[in-house]
């Protein structure tokens, strides 16, 4: 029996989910609650999720500071690439306004905003909660990676046979969300079908909207794709000839493989074998760098994944008629970057971690439901950007430990 890939499912319920919507509005009731019914699911794994990746990322990596000065090089360089591809992001969505104007009936919808403005001192104090029960319970997404990262990083300071026990309980917690997290996702064509179904449904009565509503989503999914462009053909390029020394192009080409692979699997992880060959064979880097580096990268450096989740929160923001305060950006970069990092290894993984971002500025996670429609080119893209960027760090640390490489 011939089973379609997830994303083909997706695209089949986003079609049926408009022609319902725009011919039976009045009987859309009958599927909107499985929209909802999907965003709870969401809304329900989100934070044992994050709490369980990001403290035990946090404790496996604890380990990398046994090789020192290699380890700080590699965090330093996928933290400021990561900012580099968010920041970017940023400015094309402030600057395009992808979602103004698109007035898509989504206003009375919207959940009151709690305070999320003011200074960078108040944004440190939403990190550190004075009852971390009392965040887990609200969902305040700020002060619950704060605390993951607390713990993930003190498991590595106590004792080996208490660090050991920890160390495997979160592991096992984070591997049953894993499992959650997939059996959730899929039925992700269901809840897109009850969103989106609803969303056309209100604005059947006005085509001009629906036509907006397309117009504006085609907007939105070039802007990433020039964030994407710009951080890969001019960012890391970059990045590459002035710290790494290397030709830009010629290291392009050597990595040929991994990229063509990247694109077509959607999987940094599944790429990982070539990249490592690819690295050590074609660029030339010591199998010491790479062995640490590339791995690494596969599970942390998600520029593309950082730039993505903000560039569609902010979109979807737009769309809702919100305009995000400085401060309120802040955190959307913030928690993008954490976000991204703590992005696990699973076929949509950024649809769960986008819903970590609305949650931190309190946005609707109604908004995912339209910007779906055009996840998987978009997903395809990024992760070439998320294997490149992988790629580029292997030979500028390499390069930075004096290595001689080949491109």
């Amino acid at each position: 029996m011939l089973k379609l890939k997830l994303h083909w499912q997706i695209l089949i319920a986003f079609i049926l989910a408009i022609i319902l919507g725009i011919t039976i509005p009045e009987h859309s009731g009958y599927v909107r609650w499985l929209g909802d019914l999907f965003l709870r699911a969401l809304k329900m794994i989100i934070v044992p999720l994050v709490f369980a990746s990001i403290a035990t990322g946090v404790a496996n990596i604890g380990d990398a500071k046994n090789l020192g000065r290699i380890g700080i090089k590699t965090f330093s360089y996928y933290i400021s690439t990561s900012l580099l591809a968010i920041v970017t992001g940023l400015f094309l969505v402030n600057m395009i306004k992808p979602g103004i104007g698109a007035d898509l009936g989504f206003k009375m919808s919207i959940p009151e905003m709690t305070s999320t403005t003011g200074s960078i001192s108040d944004i440190l104090m939403r990190m550190i909660p004075t009852n971390i029960f009392q965040a887990l319970y609200n969902s305040d997404m700020l002060a619950i990676i704060f605390f993951a990262i607390l713990i993930g990083y003190f498991i590595t300071q106590v004792q080996k046979n208490y660090s050991d026990n920890l160390l495997t309980l979160f592991n096992a917690i984070f591997e049953v969300m894993m499992k959650l997290t997939s059996f959730i996702i899929k039925f992700a064509p269901l809840g897109i079908l009850g969103i989106v179904t609803g969303v056309v449904a209100d604005q059947a009565s006005d085509k001009a909207k629906l036509i907006s509503m397309a117009q504006h989503l085609g907007v939105y999914f070039v802007t990433v794709l020039i964030g994407l462009f710009i951080h890969t053909f001019i960012s890391l390029p970059l990045i590459i000839k002035f710290l790494g020394k290397v030709n830009p192009i010629l290291h392009f080409k050597a990595m040929s493989l991994p990229i063509i692979t990247a694109f077509s699997t959607s999987s940094s992880s599944a790429t990982l074998p070539l990249t490592m060959e690819a690295v050590e064979n074609d660029a030339g880097v010591s199998n010491k760098i790479s062995s640490f580096v590339v791995p690494l990268g596969a599970t942390v450096n998600m520029n593309g994944t950082a730039l993505y989740e903000c560039v569609a929160v902010m979109f979807i923001a737009q769309a809702y008629g919100i305009e995000l305060t400085f401060m309120q950006q802040i955190i959307v970069v913030v928690t993008a970057l954490l976000a991204a990092i703590g992005s696990a290894g699973i076929p949509m993984a950024g649809l769960v971690m986008m819903s970590i971002v609305l949650s931190a500025v309190n946005l609707p996670l109604e908004g995912v439901g339209l910007i779906l429609a055009v996840d998987r080119p978009l997903d395809m893209c990024r992760t070439v950007v998320n294997v490149f960027g992988d790629t580029c760090g292997a030979v500028v640390i390499a390069k930075s430990e004096g290595e001689t490489l080949k491109v």
